[in-house]
């Protein structure tokens, strides 16, 4: 039996391959759904993933993940750096919870230093491009053993 998890995007990240190949890579969103569907199967995850552009879709798509103890691969993209009510509806977790960034915030702008999210997350991985959603993955993974 697999294990549910969630990995969920936030705003633009549905624009991967195309937008600012140079930060984001080439891989495009499918591209990403692809792997960590394939990735999940590996590890005995039932990986399903979302994107939205709207912060109170995230925060719902959270409070169902708390409610049903459903670990989450988050990229809360540029609600990284100052929304409260992401972090609060992170906060409520009652399983692993892992913030993903595809890029290194601390190579770029000063603004994008800051994480709201980080200090209610389990953990956090980025800089990898897309393999940091399948470290996270591994990480949700190895939580779920322990």
């Amino acid at each position: 039996m697999s294990r549910r998890v969630l990995v969920l995007n936030g705003p633009n990240l549905g624009r991967l391959g195309s937008r600012e190949p140079d930060v984001y890579g080439s891989t495009s969103y499918a591209g990403l759904v692809e792997r960590c569907t394939a990735l999940g199967e590996e590890l005995g995850l039932d990986a399903e993933v979302r994107e939205t552009n709207d912060e109170g879709e995230l925060i719902r798509w959270l409070h169902e993940a708390a409610d049903g103890s459903i670990p989450v691969v988050l990229n809360p993209g540029a609600f990284t750096h100052y929304s409260y009510g992401l972090r609060d509806a992170a906060a409520q977790r009652t399983a692993p919870l892992i913030e993903v960034h595809i890029s290194n915030p601390y190579r770029r702008e000063e603004f994008r230093h800051t994480s709201v999210i980080a200090s209610v997350a389990s953990g956090t991985v980025a800089g990898f491009g897309i393999g940091s959603y399948l470290l996270a993955m591994r990480a949700v993974a190895d939580e779920l053993g322990d």
